[in-house]
């Protein structure tokens, strides 16, 4: 998840950055969280790879959803100050959540691909998270 991102056009961007805006937003839905806004200064995204998102619901509560090549998933926004440490929550959250499935025992390929998937999406995620330069003010603000 951390090699050299292909190269896409600002078309191409705009296209992922808005679907996974839309596929964060569905997640929250599923989950009964209605979205009423985003907060475009403090969510981030590297393209094609992953996008954090901080989310408003209309509950007046904040949320960090995360989407892209990796699953939809979303924390409370109390569990991490900013989108690069909502990264690393996921991260040990996944990692957590593989080896408790580990644990439960009677793994069936199907569980055993997504255990196998959550602990590479994790690991991507940390390389992520200790690259100090994806993380300069400057660099990969959202446009939702």
């Amino acid at each position: 998840m951390t090699q050299q991102a292909p190269q896409m056009s600002q078309e191409q961007l705009s296209e992922w950055v808005r679907e996974q805006f839309q596929r964060a937003n569905k997640h929250l839905a599923e989950n009964g969280v209605v979205f009423e806004s985003v907060v475009t200064e403090e969510s981030r995204y590297l393209a094609p790879y992953v996008a954090v998102w901080k989310l408003k619901s209309t509950a007046q509560k904040f949320f960090w959803v995360i989407s892209g090549d990796v699953p939809c998933d979303f924390v409370a926004y109390e569990n991490a100050k900013n989108a690069r440490e909502a990264i690393r929550h996921f991260s040990f959250n996944w990692q957590l959540q593989a080896e408790n499935l580990q644990k439960q025992g009677n793994v069936d390929q199907t569980k055993s691909d997504f255990i196998e998937m959550l602990i590479s999406r994790a690991e991507g995620l940390y390389d992520i998270y200790n690259r100090e330069d994806l993380w300069k003010e400057a660099s990969n603000s959202a446009d939702a």
